[in-house]
């Protein structure tokens, strides 16, 4: 029988798989599950639709872990019911479950994806989403699900299925062997810098610069080596090949991700959606004087729509020094996510970017200058004239001057260091990268030789 005809008799299916929440602080990491679970799969009769898909989901969620990131997989597949055992078990054996880690897995046969999943993604991309409404979800669209601990992971597991990209970007995880998990990770400083320099700005985010930080490689145990973000294939095998470490490593998977695209602060926020921990952005105006708190953390109200509303931008951002120099009046856009109410502040918006639409003048009054003698004059008292004590010169009223301002019309975001994974860089402003090259890209999986 030729090879075409047994193609014709087997009927393949579209599988989409998503799954979410199978780490803790502890350990593990459900872009690790994937690269096992596309290790078992490519050694079988599979055909991969699409890289993996990382998809942070809205990053104020208060249970979250690192980066809240789930990950889906799209793939044809002749044998469906194979594939679904084979990846339920390797969700039970890497969910680190005994450390809180609440994994979600959702299997969903089509070619299509129904926009109720779209929808459901981009709720999950800047809201609050109960786990009782993603089993309700997964339940009236008839899905194959599984979970363990209280099923949180399924919100993340529908939502990475059904997001739909308009922008984005890619992002290379190298991992650990088994035996350096929870050790100290070395890598070159010298290589990372070497490495940024290189690849600008088809690479971002590697280095901060200013602190001699490396911010590839993460802190915790979790089995992430480093991980490079850009914009193609080429540049991030390429980017990662200028690394140096003597720690020898598993291997890489690349995945197709929302990170940089400042997903998360689409929503406008208002008075309704303010709620906490939601995402979005806002315009209005300066309605007070910002004040400085405690620790250099500056605390201002903006009035948009008829509504008030408290923002805050810690000293960490590096955006304080924006903050504290805005006056009443001023027209500006801003964006982060809802911190709930203390005893000392209502709802307040931790913001992630301050974009300056106009800046009201700020005007000085002083007592006017004797052009003769070139002193200021002094007041002869309430509703008075001003008078030159030299030579008696009189004037009126007081001079006003405009004060030059230390900010400008554009838009400002915190240092590199303090970016979170969903931040749009300032390099990938009026970016928007829809090309998807994966039937030709240079290898997106590899595991090294031992």
């Amino acid at each position: 029988m030729s090879e075409l005809i047994k193609e014709i008799m087997t009927q393949k299916t579209v599988l989409n798989i998503g799954f979410d929440d199978t780490d803790s602080p502890k350990g593990m990491c459900t872009t690790f599950l994937a690269y096992k679970v596309v290790n078992l799969l490519k050694k079988q009769k599979i055909e991969f639709l699409d890289f993996p898909k990382l998809i942070r989901f809205n990053p104020n969620i208060p249970w979250k872990t690192r980066g809240n990131g789930a990950v889906s997989i799209r793939i044809k597949t002749s044998n469906p019911s194979k594939i679904k055992h084979q990846i339920k078990n390797l969700v039970s054996k890497y969910s680190d479950t005994k450390n809180g880690a609440n994994p979600g897995l959702v299997f969903f046969e089509s070619e299509s994806i129904p926009f109720e999943f779209t929808k459901f993604s981009n709720l999950a991309l800047w809201q609050l989403i109960n786990r009782d409404s993603a089993k309700k979800f997964a339940q009236k669209n008839n899905l194959e699900y599984f979970y363990k601990g209280n099923g949180q992971g399924l919100v993340g597991a529908i939502g990475a299925i059904g997001y739909s990209f308009h922008d984005h970007t890619l992002e290379l995880l190298s991992y650990r062997k088994k035996q350096k998990f929870g050790k100290e990770r070395k890598i070159s400083i010298n290589s990372v810098k070497e490495m940024q320099e290189k690849t600008y700005p088809d690479t971002f985010n590697s280095f901060d610069t200013k602190k001699g930080r490396v911010l590839i490689t993460p802190h915790g145990p979790d089995p992430v080596f480093f991980g490079i973000r850009g914009e193609n294939v080429d540049s991030l095998v390429y980017a990662s090949k200028l690394l140096k470490s003597k720690e020898k490593l598993d291997g890489y998977m690349i995945f197709k991700s929302n990170q940089g695209t400042g997903d998360h602060l689409k929503n406008e926020l208002t008075a309704e959606t303010m709620k906490p921990y939601a995402s979005g952005k806002l315009t209005g105006i300066v309605s007070n004087s910002p004040k400085i708190v405690k620790g250099g953390h500056v605390f201002f109200k903006i009035l948009s729509n008829n509504n008030e509303f408290w923002c805050a931008v810690y000293k960490p951002t590096g955006m304080f020094v924006v903050a504290s120099n805005l006056i009443q009046g001023d027209k500006i856009s801003v964006g982060g996510g809802v911190r709930k109410a203390s005893k000392n502040f209502p709802r307040v918006i931790n913001l992630e970017f301050i974009e300056i639409i106009s800046l009201k003048n700020q005007i000085k009054t002083s007592n006017p200058i004797c052009k003769k003698c070139n002193k200021k004059m002094k007041s002869k008292g309430k509703g008075q004239r001003f008078q030159c004590i030299r030579c008696g010169k009189k004037s009126l009223k007081k001079i006003t001057e405009k004060i030059s301002r230390p900010l400008h019309r554009q838009f400002y975001l915190p240092k590199v260091s303090a970016h979170r994974h969903l931040t749009r860089p300032q390099q990938r402003f009026g970016i928007t990268n829809k090309s998807n090259n994966f039937k030709n890209s240079r290898p997106w999986f590899c595991v090294y030789d031992n």
